[in-house]
């Protein structure tokens, strides 16, 4: 078979080969992904983790002989990790296996006709006229290199079309990522086998959209599963189950083109947990994982996000608090806004009755003409059922505090007295409960008088609920006795 390549410039560029069925141009909403037909693949089943990592399991019917053969397994994950293959059927044996990721394309099939011969061909743009040379191609450095006869050229870009004429393909080039292994049969007949590994390049994560309700004190939720693939290749009509968990892994490596790739990052921390939850989902587990199968076969096609629903909760308790963390008693210049946090429980008896994977919370409200507006989101980790969860959505407009030290005295030559002053002001025309903290009271700090009751929410931090009136302000006051 004799082989195409137009170019228009030192750049390579394909052109047909052969006459090709007719082509529809995929677009961002119907991506283009093979039909059942298409695809070497069988009966696929996928398993994502939370971690960018995939378990494949793909059944598939081959025809071996017996005795000793080669067998190759097309439209495997173009970052598939090789050390993770099994094969699995009944009397066979694996010998060896490769995995061939040398892909053909217009540079590739360049890349590997140095020092080999090819037909160029000129196209005189006013008569239309053709020319053809053999060439060899000496280098593709940045460029095309070729001598012609007694003289070398290099291919630019002058105006007059040309494309190269390949006499074959190479054979370690491959249409698409391939699998090859060696096998030991015990005998001829087509039978069943299962190739099963790890890639990455597979990842889901959970996106939730709030509409909260302030007035009523409820809020509507619905959760989303979002699936991404940027493993190289589709996987068509699977059977896909996702794991919500943090999963171990040994730490980097090297996909398949040499290119290093870090480990994971750590799971977030479960933002805006203020309680961890002691209820059990109603989901299938494994081990310390929640299961969540897409509830029927579905294509991934590569490069393509994918949205399921996994959570429709309507009218759950949810009301708007403040918070404000003050640093090591420190002092501001000016107020400084408050955080608007949204409160609710994933209980089962007085929230959304389920447990959180990992994600992104976008909230919003209604307007007075009723239109729903984004007003903030929040990311949060992992959240067992039953937790009672605050996510900070943005920044009170209205709401203002102003953290003041009034003195600062040494007491000996191993402590110190200081005096603060939280200066706290409302602007909104209703009264408002700001939960206060006074954050690295680490060590032996003591609040030695304040001027209401504070709560020691942790080792290095204390939390006044303080009272602010409508059009009105509040002011807080403590001394703390510290070693520094």
């Amino acid at each position: 078979m004799r082989i195409v390549i137009l170019l228009c410039s030192a750049a390579v560029v394909a052109a047909p080969v052969v006459a090709q069925t007719p082509f529809v141009q995929p677009t961002a909403v119907q991506p283009m992904v093979p039909s059942p037909s298409q695809t070497a693949q069988g009966d696929v089943s996928v398993t994502i983790y939370n971690n960018n990592r995939a378990l494949v399991e793909d059944k598939r019917l081959l025809d071996l002989p017996a005795g000793r053969s080669r067998q190759e397994f097309r439209d495997v994950s173009a970052q598939i990790e090789p050390a993770t293959v099994t094969l699995n059927g009944r009397g066979i044996g694996i010998v060896e296996q490769n995995f061939d990721f040398d892909l053909l394309s217009p540079a590739a099939l360049m890349q590997k006709a140095v020092g080999q011969t090819v037909t160029l061909v000129r196209t005189n743009p006013g008569t239309g006229a053709e020319t053809r040379e053999r060439a060899r191609i000496l280098a593709v450095n940045g460029g095309v290199v070729m001598q012609i006869g007694d003289r070398i050229e290099v291919l630019r870009d002058d105006g007059i079309p040309a494309r190269v004429i390949f006499d074959k393909v190479p054979e370690t080039l491959r249409p698409r990522p391939t699998l090859s292994v060696t096998v030991n049969a015990d005998g001829g007949g087509r039978r069943p086998v299962t190739l099963t590994y790890l890639t990455p390049g597979l990842a889901w994560a959970a996106d939730y959209v709030a509409l909260f309700d302030e007035a009523n004190g409820r809020m509507d939720v619905q959760g989303w599963i979002t699936l991404t693939n940027n493993s190289g290749t589709p996987y068509v009509n699977a059977s896909t189950l996702l794991v919500a968990g943090a999963v171990g892994n040994a730490g980097g490596g090297y996909d398949p083109y040499g290119r290093g790739y870090p480990p994971p990052p750590p799971p977030p921390p479960p933002g805006g947990m203020y309680r961890p939850g002691t209820e059990s989902a109603p989901r299938e587990r494994l081990g310390d994982f929640y299961l969540y199968p897409l509830p029927e076969r579905t294509t991934i096609a590569d490069k393509q996000t994918k949205q399921v629903s996994f959570l429709d909760v309507q009218s759950a308790p949810a009301t708007r608090g403040y918070e404000f963390q003050n640093g090591w008693l420190s002092t501001a210049d000016q107020a400084l806004s408050a955080s608007s946090v949204l409160r609710f429980s994933s209980s089962r008896q007085s929230g959304l009755g389920d447990a959180l994977p990992a994600g992104i919370m976008r909230v919003y409200q209604r307007d007075a003409r009723g239109n729903p507006q984004f007003v903030g989101e929040h990311r949060i980790g992992h959240t067992p059922m039953g937790s009672d969860i605050g996510l900070a959505t943005g920044q009170a407009f209205d709401i203002k505090v102003r953290p003041i030290v009034e003195e600062r005295t040494r007491i000996n030559d191993h402590r110190w007295r200081t005096r603060m002053r939280y200066e706290l002001t409302n602007a909104s025309p209703k009264p408002v409960t700001v939960d206060l903290f006074q954050a690295g009271l680490w060590g032996d700090t003591r609040i030695v008088a304040q001027s209401f009751p504070s709560q020691r929410t942790s080792a290095d931090e204390a939390r006044w609920r303080v009272t602010v009136p409508a059009n009105g302000q509040a002011t807080v006051t403590a001394t703390f006795d510290t070693r520094h």
